[in-house]
């Protein structure tokens, strides 16, 4: 029976940090996992390098995965960090200025060598000149201790048994916060089933972590965090990419409707693409095209033939794609564009997360074309963020933009798995036959025919009898669909387009405001993955005694019917973004509402400390410039 201590804690943020080749994305979800399993509300935050395997031992190779889980609801992947596991100096260096005086680091002695140390610019050993005084330092080497543990592995060689070190340091934090291993055991079964040794290996490293925490002097306490209280249901850990395909799929069958996704791998959007590819069972056709433009073509074309066509990519794609979009708005066709954005312009930061894709996708096309804009604003909410998407882009016969991004696309969270009979109606009603008369009474197709309440034409499946038309990106005269060079049709057309755009404001309902108060004089408006930080710094403004009111955009174009009211109920509006100020551009542009910039691209989300202080400030009445530049990235304007 164990005589070490166990401690309560109602919450607890753990950041491993290790070489890009030291397993730590993989050890952090499993970790993840086995706390979903337990009950625990939990975000995540992965952030590695976009080199395939930058040095080994610098900075920038260092990989990292931060999880925050809790017996409460959690809206973020946490501040900081309470416990650092850094597998290597480099890791060490990389993420000390994020770790709050006084936390835990678990740092592997045997690869703080003189030339390990080196690499980063340390002169002397950290574990031992007293930098590391502040904090409370483990000192455990983790690779000899593996290495030894796994010495009756003859067969394998030194160097594999060091791979193991990070299914060691799982099993230490696993006995530290009571998780179970059960399934770590089943995954790694299934993926070295095929490699007996190294399963062993691996699972024999997983328990010599465990016992190692049992049994040394070193770690006197282990911890308790509860599960927190949820809705009953069924829930499991999923990634904001993994729901987002779910979400595709189940809306194609809510619609009755195959669905065909045509892409292009880019990071951080490919794991749509794989996770669609496993999914042919259930009505699924992935082609991975040559390229960015290729792939929206395949997608527009089975769109034409009846299909709903997705296309996913990120904001490089989107500069490809954008051809093949203006010819989508200009068939009235479905289509869904999944951009998941991320550090630009240009290759940019391709493994960090960014908003600076609005203004692309909102007016990135020749001509006027306006396509609708929806984001989600969690993991878990991609999927529903999918169904909407499906939903607009069928009903208003129009390419559709998902805006997510690469926090959102790597983050998970629990999410409840929802019943499929309790999902919107989203079936499909084809043209089957046809829709006026000619001057001589007989029965012919009119392919811009609109319907009164949406504005959207008819959706004719080629090769049905007597609904032949034309299809192609020169201008359509309105209701026969004949080519048209008459300047009074083309004005028509293009404002019916934009007023078909408009009406999507009809069925999306009102922003919603929380404002416990009612007495709040500022407002916080977000979009996207700013929801979580917001909410939290919302919630600690709110603690602290402050009101504020927040309320976040799901649609961005267009904007919910009330936005402008909205707007104006407040005196002070403050809007956060991961860009330099696009949506607060937009609004000032649309409502004539000076809103207050708060921004930042730092390939991170924001932090709720530094959110609730601009709150905080802009209450007290602040003007620009005092709340203006924390360094010179991030401020009010």
């Amino acid at each position: 029976m164990s005589s070490k201590s166990v401690q309560q804690l109602d919450r607890v943020v753990i950041r491993f940090a290790g070489d890009s080749g030291d397993g730590m994305q993989l050890t952090g979800d499993r970790f993840t996992s086995e706390t979903a399993a337990l009950g625990n509300d939990l975000s995540t935050l992965p952030n590695f390098p976009a080199e395939i395997r930058a040095p080994q031992g610098t900075l920038p190779g260092v990989s990292s995965f931060q999880l925050h889980f809790a017996d409460h609801d959690v809206l973020t992947p946490g501040d900081a960090p309470d416990v650092l596991v850094a597998m290597n100096p480099a890791a060490l260096k990389a993420n000390l200025r994020d770790l709050p005086r006084g936390a835990t680091i678990i740092a592997n002695t045997d690869e703080f060598s003189k030339r390990n140390l080196a690499k980063v610019g340390y002169t002397e050993n950290p574990l031992e000149d007293g930098t590391l005084d502040s904090w409370h330092v483990h000192s455990v080497a983790l690779t000899s201790i593996t290495v030894e543990a796994l010495a009756k592995f003859d067969s394998l060689s030194r160097k594999d048994k060091e791979r193991a070190k990070n299914m060691f340091a799982l099993g230490l934090l696993s006995w530290m916060y009571h998780r179970p291993t059960t399934g770590t055991e089943a995954f790694l079964a299934t993926k070295f089933g095929a490699r007996p040794d190294i399963l062993a290996a691996n699972l024999a490293a997983l328990k010599a972590g465990l016992n190692y925490g049992e049994t040394t002097e070193d770690f006197a306490v282990s911890y308790e965090i509860a599960p927190a209280t949820m809705p009953a249901g069924t829930y499991r850990n999923i990634t904001g990419n993994v729901a987002l395909a779910f979400g595709l799929v189940t809306a194609a069958h809510r619609a009755g409707i195959p669905l065909v996704l045509g892409s292009y791998p880019i990071t951080p959007a490919s794991d749509i693409l794989h996770t669609l590819s496993g999914l042919k069972r259930y009505g699924v056709t992935t082609l991975q095209a040559e390229d960015e433009i290729a792939g929206i073509g395949a997608a527009l074309g089975a769109s034409f033939g009846g299909a709903i066509g997705v296309t996913t990519t990120s904001g490089p794609g989107v500069a490809l794609k954008s051809e093949t979009i203006g010819l989508a708005v200009s068939l009235e066709l479905p289509l869904i564009i999944v951009d998941v954005q991320r550090g630009g312009p240009s290759t940019g930061l391709p493994t960090k997360t960014e908003q600076s894709d609005l203004l692309q996708a909102m007016f990135g096309r020749n001509g006027e074309s306006p396509v609708p804009i929806v984001a989600p604003q969690s993991p878990a909410d991609c999927f529903d963020a999918g169904l909407e998407a499906l939903r607009i882009a069928t009903t208003y016969r129009t390419p559709v933009f998902l805006l997510s991004d690469g926090y959102l696309a790597n983050g998970s969270e629990p999410w409840a798995i929802p019943s499929v009979a309790d999902l919107p109606d989203l079936t499909v009603e084809f043209a089957t036959e046809p829709n006026a008369t000619d001057d001589k009474g007989g029965a012919v197709f009119h392919p811009y025919l609109r319907d009164e309440a949406t504005l959207a034409r008819p959706w004719a499946v080629p090769g049905t009898a007597g609904l032949e038309h034309r299809i192609g990106g020169i201008e359509k005269a309105n209701i026969t669909g004949n080519i048209s060079y008459d300047p009074d049709n083309h004005d028509l057309m293009t404002r019916l387009r934009a007023a078909k755009v408009e009406r999507i404001a009809d069925t999306i309902g009102p922003l919603e405001v929380d404002d416990p108060s009612g007495e709040a004089s500022v407002l916080v408006l977000g979009w996207g993955s700013t929801y979580g930080p917001i909410a939290a710094a919302v919630r600690s403004v709110r603690n602290s005694g402050g009101t504020v009111a927040r309320a976040h955009l799901r649609h961005l174009n267009p904007f919910p019917a009330n936005t402008g009211d909205v707007l104006r109920r407040y005196d002070r509006v403050l809007v956060p973004e991961m860009n330099m100020g696009q949506l607060a551009l937009l609004l000032r542009a649309r409502y004539l509402v000076d809103v207050h910039s708060f921004t930042q691209v730092r390939g991170l989300p924001f932090t709720t400390v530094e959110l609730a202080d601009a709150i905080m400030s802009l209450a007290r009445g602040a003007d620009d410039d005092s709340i203006s530049p924390v360094a010179t990235h991030r401020g009010l304007a």
